[in-house]
């Protein structure tokens, strides 16, 4: 695993506070989100809160502002340290982010903090391109990454369109029971 020189960093943030995270089928999941200004200082203490709350909860590697009852285009992403993980840029927060590019297709098996007892298999892009604004500064970033990140980054992209993984599996056949180990 590499972390990745992408000449830009996430700006300082205020301390976060840890949230709580909401269930499907909560309502604020299948809401789009809206984009922000990512100045706002609403905006900046949210993106905090995600990666603090991100932090907290055992294998989460992303988090979007719904699955913290918030309708807003915001989510962290942190896959340092995963195994599946070769690009990975550390921890972040993008803001109003897009997929610019998406190649090399595979379907994969997909959870989530917000449904809890299933797994799915999903298909998407190994080779990603997004595009988003970082929270205080604005600044505009291509995130260019690959494999488990831009797995991650596609999850919670969807995350901010009011999608989960659960709209993207084939059917039930794809869907299993998450198994814990201990």
């Amino acid at each position: 695993m590499s972390e990745a020189s992408a000449g830009w960093r996430l700006p300082a943030l205020p301390p976060g506070a840890v949230r709580d995270v909401v269930r499907a089928p909560g309502r604020v999941l299948a809401e789009p989100g809206t984009d922000v200004d990512p100045a706002d200082p609403e905006v900046v203490q949210l993106a905090a809160d995600l990666l603090a709350t991100q932090a907290v909860s055992p294998g989460c590697v992303g988090l979007a502002a719904q699955q913290v009852g918030v309708a807003w285009r915001v989510f962290s992403v942190d896959v340092s340290g995963h195994p599946k993980t070769r690009t990975c840029h550390g921890a972040f927060v993008l803001c109003n982010a897009v997929v610019l590019e998406g190649s090399r297709w595979e379907r994969g098996r997909e959870g989530c903090l917000s449904v809890p007892d299933l797994t799915g298999d999903v298909k998407r892009a190994r080779r990603l391109v997004v595009r988003g604004l970082l929270p205080v500064t604005g600044e505009v970033v291509t995130v260019t990454t690959d494999a488990f990140e831009a797995v991650a980054l596609q999850h919670e992209i969807d995350h901010t369109d009011g999608a989960l993984f659960l709209d993207r599996v084939a059917g039930a056949h794809a869907l299993h029971p998450r198994q814990n180990y201990r």
